[in-house]
């Protein structure tokens, strides 16, 4: 795709009547009855959503909001697509569930169809009902495989809330689980690479990668190569900040990977299926993993689904061996057909090539522009439809505009560069000082430029908290 005119259309209702007594009732009922995930429950009010459709979605008091965040980066061909929903509804017709040691036509159409974008030498999946949950079999798989019990990732990074993915999780979420019940002892951590804040005093991405790799490489060597069964990454790094790889960095972690018999696992559960421009953010890089942990944009979210693409290597071990692992709801029939549906969409409707024209043509530019005019942006990086806006108090000294793992009072600065953003008809993803943008991968341009303009409004707030150095 190399211009704007085939960014699909979503058909379809009106947006909804307002009803802000609904949106009451429903509120007050969530309130009395819903414990919600990463919050102390009486410091929050989540907002009621009524309807969503394309790239918007809609609060009970008629209010309609862009989805810049892709509700949790998931939507990828946004909300209410008619051909996914029309597949769901004819699955639900014919069979809605069976139980995972019956073959059924849809799990198999969707391996199929999931394996046929991956590296050469993966293809096999293993479905699960999400990203955490594949994780956790991934690392099962590589600990069983390789007959050694630890793992690494890096510091910055998100893996999931199941117990060993949040032991390798790097983000401030993992401290609320660091009790001896609620982790995984077997996991190491080590500084990925972060031009921008680099940890290895490098000025270009050539010193960053080389010298992010001799540091791996010492981690390694002091947790001692032969216990090491997997190194676990995100291609690109997603809530921790959208971090590109910078060159050979991938194919280096790849080279360590084959030195020290350890397992290369590729999370790809928020950057995978188009969110990068790409099938899978791998392909950038040309690096083939040992297993491949996915779900989100799978399905773009409709039915819960995720999964680990297997490498035929460690595939074979399990040929006579028991694999113990196993999911009620693995390759829900329901699920896979979203899936199949979903991938069938992105082909005809060459989403993933619109995502790569959109990160190149429109976001990038202009959220470089934006960021350019506005103090409190120190960097702006992204791929696709996966960008994220690096927010400090001072360009010099690169302050954050928030510290890390900030919350309470301190996050102030962020929420309220949030509530701008909603008040201009945005709903952009925030984690500590980034405001990311990661919205439905065939967004329009003119969504794009609108979406931009809050952003754009929003940051003079931001502005407000800069210090001179």
């Amino acid at each position: 795709m190399t211009d704007t005119a085939l960014p699909p259309v979503m058909p379809g209702a009106d947006e909804p009547t307002a009803d802000p007594d609904q949106g009451k009732a429903v509120f007050e009922r969530d309130r009395a009855h819903v414990f919600h995930s990463w919050s102390a429950q009486d410091q929050i009010a989540p907002t009621p959503i009524a309807a969503a459709r394309g790239s918007r979605f809609w609060d009970y008091d008629g209010n309609s909001y862009l989805d810049l965040a892709s509700q949790l980066v998931f939507t990828n061909i946004g909300h209410q697509h008619p051909k996914v929903v029309a597949a769901i509804q004819e699955q639900a017709a014919r069979l809605c569930t069976v139980a995972p040691q019956f073959a059924n036509d849809k799990r198999a159409e969707a391996a199929e169809l999931i394996t046929s974008y991956a590296p050469e030498g993966l293809n096999r999946v293993f479905f699960t009902n999400g990203g955490a949950d594949a994780i956790e079999n991934a690392v099962r798989m590589a600990r069983i495989h390789t007959g050694r019990p630890k793992v690494l990732t890096a510091y910055r990074s998100y893996h999931g809330n199941t117990t060993t993915a949040i032991s390798l999780t790097g983000d401030p979420r993992r401290w609320g689980n660091e009790s001896a019940a609620h982790r995984d002892g077997n996991t190491a951590h080590f500084f990925g690479p972060y031009l921008y804040r680099s940890h290895f005093y490098a000025t270009t991405p050539e010193e960053e990668s080389e010298r992010a790799l001799a540091h791996l490489e010492q981690t390694i060597q002091f947790e001692g190569p032969t216990t090491i069964a997997a190194i676990v990454l995100e291609t690109v790094v997603g809530t921790a900040g959208i971090l590109i790889p910078p060159p050979g960095y991938l194919a280096g972690v790849r080279a360590l990977c084959d030195r020290y018999g350890i397992i290369y696992i590729a999370d790809e559960v928020m950057a995978g299926f188009g969110r990068t421009g790409k099938w899978f953010a791998i392909d950038h890089w040309n690096v083939a993993p040992d297993l491949i942990a996915f779900a989100k944009g799978v399905n773009s979210g409709y039915v819960p689904l995720g999964g680990v693409i297997i490498s035929d290597a460690i595939h074979d071990t399990f040929r006579q061996q028991v694999f113990p692992g196993g999911l009620t709801y693995s390759g829900h029939p329901l699920a896979c057909a979203a899936a199949v549906a979903t991938i069938e969409v992105m082909r005809e409707e060459q989403i993933v090539e619109h995502a790569a024209w959109l990160g190149e043509n429109v976001l990038g530019p202009g959220l470089r522009e934006i960021g350019a005019r506005h103090p409190s942006v120190g960097e702006v990086r992204g791929l696709g439809a996966f960008w994220a806006l690096d927010l400090v108090k001072d360009r010099q000294t690169r302050e954050m505009l928030v510290p890390y793992g900030a919350g309470g009072a301190a996050a102030a600065p962020m929420n309220a560069v949030l509530a701008e953003c909603k008040k201009h008809g945005a709903w952009p993803f925030t984690n500590y000082n980034r405001l990311q943008i990661t919205p439905p991968l065939n967004l329009s341009e003119d969504e794009a430029r609108e979406g931009m303009a809050a952003i754009d409004k929003a940051l003079a707030v931001a502005d407000k908290y800069v210090v001179e150095s």
